[in-house]
């Protein structure tokens, strides 16, 4: 008779989010694992033709932690500011899941940092449009342009290189929604790239 499973295939996906929690996605191997479990190979095998496969169960929970991270962030009053707020933090919590899900998904799994992007926006679009009076298009490049500054922010978080407190992150933050919304509700063809833009910029620095 073959000896019993000891350990539940959702008990080895969360021995190995753990590990790669400690050590990167890099680190997850077989005999990392069962290290960790204390057991043989045998127990991970059963449940995992291979280690891509565990991999991809890995990237799969840190991609629903993120977002029950943006699904908080929707809850605040400004929807728009919870996300980002809720984003950085997952960096900062999760710095290793971060990386995993946005700076080096493995091969196995699909999506990515855009895919990402993609998601969220479609998930704070309508709440964007209403609070800030802007058609889906505006909304979607207005949204963009933030988020990727909060990716910036996160990066330098997670790679132990961000000197900007939480308050200097809000105040950065808010100085470019402010500008972004000012620009795109008042520069006509802004949102569609049909603008002079070097006419604007010098009747901007004569002020």
């Amino acid at each position: 008779m073959p000896p019993k499973v000891k350990f539940q295939k959702e008990e080895i996906v969360i021995a190995a989010v753990d590990t790669v929690r400690q050590k990167g996605i890099e680190a997850l191997t077989a005999r990392e694992l069962a290290s960790r479990l204390g057991v043989s190979t045998r127990p991970i095998f059963t449940y995992f033709d291979t280690m891509d496969q565990l991999r991809s169960e890995v990237y799969a929970f840190a991609k629903k932690l993120y977002s029950e991270y943006i699904a908080e962030g929707l809850r605040a009053p400004i929807p728009n500011l919870g996300v980002g707020q809720r984003y950085i933090q997952f960096a900062k919590d999760e710095p290793a899941l971060f990386r995993l899900i946005f700076l080096s998904k493995p091969d196995c799994a699909s999506g990515g940092a855009i895919d990402a992007l993609r998601l969220t926006q479609d998930l704070v679009r309508e709440s964007i449009m209403r609070i800030y009076n802007m058609d889906a298009s505006t909304a979607d490049r207005y949204f963009r342009d933030l988020w990727l500054l909060a990716f910036s922010f996160a990066t330098l978080i997670v790679t132990d290189d961000c000197p900007y407190s939480n308050d200097e992150i809000s105040a950065i933050l808010t100085e470019v929604s402010l500008s972004l919304c000012k620009a795109f509700k008042e520069v006509p063809g802004l949102t569609t790239g049909d603008i002079d833009k070097d006419a604007i910029f010098r009747e901007l620095v004569k002020k």
